[in-house]
């Protein structure tokens, strides 16, 4: 399940989403708005995506992980629009029959997902804004 979404993200959904009775180990990573970038107070976030062409590189992503360890499924839920602070930006969740697997998924698939999918942010700061890149 791949979502980008402008409402809120629901974490106990992606959850039940990847639940299955054939997995010993279920890895959940959730990315919050922060009040800082830098030293400098961040007063929101406002995300932004090519979406066509996101859900297909998060598509490309989840086959990927597939090839590189036994995962069950998969759940990328991420923001659209305007987060305030500690508002969630971000749930992966990451299903497999052991956990090594689960964990090491999770950490690829926010990994890549920060270097190849197009999603920008602005950074709304006290005294100004920004549009930066969604990773490093």
């Amino acid at each position: 399940m791949i979502k980008l979404d402008k409402n809120p993200l629901n974490v106990a959904k992606a959850i039940d989403h990847v639940r299955d009775g054939s997995v010993g180990g279920i890895d959940v990573f959730i990315g919050t708005v922060r009040d800082a970038t830098k030293g400098k107070k961040v007063v929101a976030l406002e995300f932004e995506a090519y979406e066509k062409m996101a859900i297909s590189e998060f598509e490309k992503i989840v086959q990927q992980a597939n090839k590189l360890w036994t995962i069950r499924k998969v759940a990328i839920f991420h923001a659209l629009g305007r987060k305030e602070i500690g508002e969630l930006a971000v749930v992966i969740a990451v299903s497999a029959p052991h956990r090594d697997a689960a964990f090491k998924a999770c950490r690829y698939i926010i990994d890549t997902l920060k270097q190849t999918v197009p999603i920008w942010k602005k950074e709304i700061f006290e005294d100004g804004e920004v549009w930066v890149a969604a990773h490093p």
